[in-house]
């Protein structure tokens, strides 16, 4: 899991982690790059399958993203044993990468992963997650959030925004990544 703050992603991770897709959970990030510290203002309220959580209980409380995910994952079900964190990146690429270095660091051979992510953010996550593992199986398993959603998000102006930025983003941040492959990794 790429950093960030929806809870709904380390619900989906715990669910699947539960349901045996997947033995470990490497929930990654400290904080965006832009904010300076871990936020979940967004919310007003928010379900992650087990209770109601309410941004005012949580702001403050935790540091990184990596921690907030983490809380989630463990209040879902998921065992401290089968939790690999990762709480320095603070940006996409960072995820991938620290998250390559948090697995190696364990002696872990990922050969197939899933990738719980924002929807919208997919498509970067998944290639950041496939320069740093390129041996490994990605499959995405996506995460709606902010009421954005594959099939309405040019409906709402918060849709298209979030959408746009994305594909500017992957234009902008690709062209070197992919003409200069994350050499420690692939060798290249």
């Amino acid at each position: 899991m790429p950093g960030g703050s929806p809870p709904e992603i380390p619900a989906r991770a715990a669910a699947l982690y539960r349901e045996g897709y997947a033995p470990l959970v490497l929930p990654s990030g400290k904080y965006g790059i832009n904010a300076g510290r871990f936020s979940v203002k967004k919310y007003e309220s928010g379900s992650f399958g087990i209770k109601k959580i309410d941004a005012k209980l949580i702001e403050g409380r935790y540091e990184t993203e990596c921690e907030f995910f983490t809380d989630v994952l463990l209040e879902s079900g998921v065992p401290p044993s089968a939790v690999v964190p990762e709480a320095r990146a603070t940006y996409t690429k960072q995820n991938a990468e620290f998250s390559r270095l948090a697995a190696d660091a364990r002696g872990l051979e990922i050969k197939s992963a899933l990738l719980c992510c924002k929807s919208f953010h997919a498509r970067r996550c998944l290639t950041y997650y496939q320069l740093a593992f390129p041996e490994a199986k990605i499959l995405v398993a996506p995460v709606d959030v902010y009421g954005v959603t594959r099939d309405g998000w040019f409906r709402c102006a918060y849709g298209v925004e979030r959408v746009m930025g994305e594909l500017a983003r992957c234009g902008q941040q690709f062209k070197d990544d992919l003409l200069n492959p994350i050499k420690e990794y692939t060798g290249v």
